[in-house]
């Protein structure tokens, strides 16, 4: 392939069906006809002698060189949107599709200020929630899988702080407590809670992974300790059902008891231990760093944390 002879419009097709994975969703976004996005990625793939995307039932596929192509023309192209118009963005005209990974009780407190955003100020911007079941995003980062990522992840930015050439980029958005939940009538609710009634009672743990086992399992080995988890979930939501109608404890961060949508149910506690902070960092690739429109979204991403939904809405 010589690049003197290719027709950079194609990088534009490649790109709009990688993000969108679905020749129909990619040819609207591009206001082109689905004939036209096909013969695009047919030239392109004559071109780099790559079969490049795979038809599937449900969409199409990329191959390995796709994957490892795309993320330097996605660069490209972002760079080349911010020479192109620096001073001109304008968010209500922007046509973009934003893919971002999120648990489930944190997209339940950010998501609805920026759908109400989006609906005010930017009616051409889609969002795709991605499911997030790792404390590790960089991978689908990296891969272009997402463009944003949201959530505690204490383990990658102190790692990110010791790699100054990574190009995974963060921003601390909000820095919380855990708190101990219980049901209202739960016989610890007017008592104070100590480690001996804490370790007697049983136990809810959240766990995105499955695994029984974290940070306050390891704070209670620090101090010879342990509890019994009867149950372990994967959502908050679903945590706070079971607490709401059960004598289980659970430990979760303050700000996301609301995500539970029992706050009338229950009640939080202080821990009578200490626990690290919860930080809850944005995280996205460098190739995005200078695009308008990711911009505008991580800036929004920012106003939008201080707003009355992260709030302790349970009497202590």
């Amino acid at each position: 392939m010589s690049f003197l002879t290719l027709d950079l419009n194609l990088l534009r097709v490649f790109d709009a069906v990688m993000s969108e994975r679905n020749l129909t969703r990619a040819a609207n976004r591009l206001a082109m006809t689905q004939p036209a996005v096909s013969n695009a990625l047919k030239r392109l793939r004559d071109s780099v002698g790559d079969e490049l995307l795979i038809r599937t039932a449900h969409g199409v596929k990329p191959t390995p060189h796709a994957d490892e192509l795309w993320p330097a023309v996605r660069r490209a192209l972002s760079d080349l949107e911010a020479a192109m118009a620096p001073q001109s963005f304008d968010v209500s005209k922007t046509q973009a599709t934003f893919r971002m990974a999120m648990a489930d009780a944190t997209a339940a407190l950010w998501l609805p200020s920026l759908v109400r955003s989006i609906e005010r100020d930017a009616p051409r911007v889609n969002v795709r929630m991605v499911p997030l079941t790792t404390r590790e995003p960089r991978p689908m980062l990296l891969r272009g899988d997402i463009d944003l990522a949201i959530g505690f992840f204490p383990g990658v930015v102190a790692q990110l702080a010791g790699e100054p050439d990574t190009p995974i980029r963060h921003e601390l958005l909000y820095s919380g407590k855990y708190a101990c939940v219980m049901r209202k009538q739960h016989p610890l609710a007017k008592e104070e809670l100590t480690l001996d009634s804490y370790c007697a009672a049983k136990h809810l743990l959240v766990s995105f992974s499955g695994r029984a086992h974290g940070i306050v399992s390891d704070t209670l080995t620090q101090l010879g300790r342990e509890r019994r988890i009867l149950l372990t979930v994967n959502h908050f939501f679903t945590a706070g059902r079971v607490v709401a109608n059960s004598d289980l404890l659970t430990v979760i961060p303050r700000h996301l008891i609301a995500s539970t949508g029992m706050t009338g149910e229950l009640i939080a506690k202080e821990l009578p231990f200490e626990l690290p902070q919860v930080q809850v960092d944005m995280l996205w690739h460098e190739r995005d760093a200078r695009s308008p429109s990711h911009k505008w979204l991580r800036e929004h991403m920012t106003t939008i944390t201080d707003e009355s939904f992260l709030r302790d809405t349970v009497r202590r």
